[in-house]
């Protein structure tokens, strides 16, 4: 970390900034994905996610996503997508998985995951993207903002819809996020208060910007035992039910991937 206080340290990060960029322009041709964050691409040589067959409980979610998704690939009119909910069901898992299934399908779609802090970073992404060949799927993983943010949401909804800045028709936004902050909440659960009113219809307006907003809600015993068997069976490993139950109560969740993932590492396997 470099100490603000020295004078020295100051001129050269403010001329570091001003000098010009001589990093090479990203490629967005080359990679099926990409990270984007600090306003540069890198790209991805493979997109780790499950096939689309593993996952369990959420066959309407998974359809609607992958429909989505194809119809971007193809060309077509596509919708920007909020997924929300419970944690460990599979939501950006999903997202991956779908985009990868495109791509084997013969699609040249392309994934871009945004760092943390990359909303700042958005327009300077949205222009680049514009003048490529190419269609985009924009990946924001476990949005939240802070109970006292207003400008991050109305930013987020300008650029979704309307605004000057506003995504090109080359790209769609897809957003996760286990917060109920910017989905609709119930009207007990609204302070009186007008600034907290005020910052919930900034919230609301957002999580209406997007075309597709799927809830993913917390699995029942047994479809949570059909998800870790269903990653469990192409790795070869054997389970019991009481000790996968075990797992989901100590960590307070049922993840079925989280799962497997304790189960191949007591296997000495790799997930």
């Amino acid at each position: 970390m470099s100490d603000q206080g020295d004078p020295l340290v100051r001129i050269a990060e403010a001329l570091e900034r001003l000098a010009p960029d001589r990093r090479m322009p990203a490629d967005w041709t080359s990679a099926p994905a990409y990270s984007w964050s600090h306003n540069r691409a890198n790209p991805v040589p493979s997109i780790d996610a499950p096939a689309l067959n593993v996952f369990r409980g959420i066959d309407r979610q998974r359809d609607a996503v992958v429909e989505n998704i194809a119809r971007l690939a193809e060309g077509h009119a596509a919708h920007d997508m909020l997924l929300w909910g419970a944690r460990g069901m599979g939501k950006s898992a999903l997202i991956r998985s779908a985009v990868a299934a495109a791509q084997e399908s013969g699609s040249e779609l392309a994934l871009v995951q945004l760092g943390v802090g990359a909303l700042e970073d958005l327009p300077s992404l949205f222009h680049r993207l514009s003048a490529v060949d190419r269609r985009f799927v924009l990946f924001i993983d476990d949005l939240a903002f802070a109970e006292d943010d207003s400008t991050g949401p109305r930013q987020l909804r300008s650029w979704l819809e309307g605004g000057v800045n506003a995504r090109p028709a080359n790209t769609r936004l897809a957003v996760t996020t286990n917060r109920r902050s910017i989905v609709a909440r119930q009207a007990s659960e609204v302070e009186e208060a007008m600034h907290e009113r005020d910052l919930l219809d900034d919230k609301l307006a957002l999580a209406d910007r997007f075309g597709l907003s799927i809830g993913f809600h917390p699995c029942s015993k047994p479809v949570y035992l059909a998800i870790v068997a269903a990653y469990a069976k192409p790795l070869g490993l054997s389970f019991e039910d009481g000790d996968a139950l075990a797992w989901a109560m100590q960590r307070g969740s049922r993840s079925g991937r989280t799962a497997v993932t304790e189960l191949a590492g007591r296997a000495g396997q790799t997930f």
